[in-house]
């Protein structure tokens, strides 16, 4: 059923353009009529299980962080959720398209650094993202043109129970959840996600960006389906992943598929790997 989109929210940020949109929410570009700056918004209809309030929840504890959105409202507005965040630019998928689906070792070794840093800032607050991939990273803008940002923490979870001071407990039987392209084979397989995830979900993204592709996608991607990916994915060895690249994505790879569910990864990686996460000097 139809509804009304408001034209304002909170009664200060007037809506503008549409950014993009998702199952239910719809983002829009929208102004402060009081600061005169420029901010986004996620509408999300109330009458559905709002992912829009869950990622409020996680961004207010993950708040502070480099390259985290910052929140500047959370409410109702008509019958709508609504979720006002800074305004970002424009994702790596795009950055890429616009790149001829190609980015230079320095780039893909500047993001590799910059997003473990995210990570292990999320892990570090007891979260896991749960679905690195390209469109849910962006850059920012004016003064923050080169802060890589993780957005969209709609399946992020906790994976350490605070209460009672233990790690959520292992699990079988879960939906796919996150993108197919960027999933681990055990996530294909309906084990419950964990930080193990996010640190193979992003070596998978570097590899894409050095490759232009990976085997498991074809050039109509979106309608392959998950099945296709999954065995694809088993039968693609780690040395044909990694041919023709640095040996030592292969290298992190092997780390992150040895991690077991529940342990603390190493973010420091041995000498061979430092250059990986060391972004190059910038002249």
């Amino acid at each position: 059923m139809h509804t009304k989109v408001p034209v304002q929210v909170d009664g200060r940020f007037r809506l503008g353009d549409i950014l993009g949109s998702g199952s239910y929410a719809v983002v829009y570009c929208a102004r402060n009529i009081i600061k005169k700056d420029a901010v986004a918004i996620k509408l999300e209809p109330i009458i559905h299980s709002s992912s829009v309030q869950c990622k409020y929840k996680v961004l207010k504890h993950l708040e502070g962080g480099v390259g985290i959105p910052h929140v500047h409202w959370f409410g109702r507005e008509l019958t709508y959720h609504a979720l006002v965040l800074d305004l970002l630019g424009p994702s790596l998928h795009v950055l890429f398209l616009t790149h001829n689906n190609k980015f230079s070792l320095e780039t893909v070794v500047n993001l590799g650094d910059q997003l473990l840093s995210r990570l292990k800032y999320i892990h570090s607050h007891h979260y896991f993202h749960g679905d690195i991939e390209l469109q849910n990273v962006v850059v920012g803008l004016g003064d923050l043109s080169d802060t890589i940002f993780l957005i969209d923490f709609g399946i992020a979870k906790e994976f350490w129970n605070t209460s009672n001071n233990v790690h959520i407990p292992f699990r079988q039987g879960q939906r796919l959840a996150g993108t197919p392209a960027f999933a681990l084979v055990n996530n294909h397989l309906g084990v419950e996600l964990g930080r193990r995830d996010d640190l193979e979900s992003l070596t998978y993204m570097l590899i894409y960006f050095l490759h232009g592709s990976l085997p498991w996608l074809t050039s109509d991607k979106d309608k392959l389906c998950s099945s296709s990916i999954l065995k694809c994915k088993v039968n693609t060895t780690i040395e044909d992943l990694c041919q023709g690249i640095p040996v030592e994505f292969a290298m992190i790879l092997i780390y992150t598929r040895s991690l077991a569910f529940s342990e603390d990864p190493n973010y420091n990686p041995p000498p061979a790997c430092s250059y990986f996460y060391s972004a190059p000097e910038k002249d």
